[in-house]
């Protein structure tokens, strides 16, 4: 608990403490950048929706554009709109929406924790964990975050296997087992801690 002031005021930093405590706003450009990152993230996302579109509905650019977008380098290309291509372009689209909550927990959840309080408590559409967020809280929901764009990468991989060769999927696989397994000592860790704090407490 902070010590307050015979006032019931909180006691005035020092001015170098201050500066210190000021320091955090220079995070700010980073979050205002990651909004920007989300722009164009959304952009990308009505690209790639609106080409599939007229690529069903058989206009040639649109059908070029996915055909290339999905074609593997050193791979088959595929020739036409097939199933296996349109869940590799909705698997992509996927994908960018799992990255965009991703950024959104950064903006989010860091901005809250580093920065300033933002003060959605009493904000309809306040997020659920946003009610208890700190530092472990946002390092445990990134990383599953992280498990969950890797998984997407892994079943598009999987789903073209013929176009990759045993050694890419052999090391995507061990790629994804390595986050599970970082996941899971993340949050093992965090679960420690916690028991160990209320164990203080008490």
């Amino acid at each position: 608990m902070s010590q307050l002031s015979p006032n019931n005021q909180a006691p005035k930093l020092t001015p170098l403490n201050n500066l210190i405590f000021a320091s955090r706003w220079l995070q700010l450009p980073l979050y205002l950048g990651l909004i920007l990152a989300q722009c164009v993230y959304v952009f990308h996302f009505w690209v790639e929706l609106v080409d599939l579109i007229g690529a069903a509905m058989g206009n040639a650019a649109s059908l070029q554009h996915i055909l290339d977008a999905v074609s593997v380098p050193n791979g088959p290309r595929p020739t036409k709109l097939t199933e296996v291509t349109i869940m590799l372009v909705v698997l992509g689209l996927i994908d960018v929406v799992m990255i965009s909550n991703l950024l959104i927990m950064v903006i989010v959840g860091g901005y809250e924790t580093f920065v300033s309080r933002m003060n959605l408590h009493l904000h309809p559409d306040q997020p659920e964990w946003l009610s208890h967020v700190n530092a472990s809280v946002l390092k445990t929901k990134l990383a599953m975050a992280i498990i969950g764009i890797s998984s997407i990468h892994l079943l598009k991989t999987f789903i073209n296997a013929s176009a990759y060769d045993e050694k890419t999927l052999m090391w995507q696989t061990i790629i994804h087992c390595a986050f599970l397994v970082s996941a899971l000592a993340i949050s093992y860790t965090d679960r420690i801690t916690t028991i160990t704090h209320h164990q203080q407490k008490h």
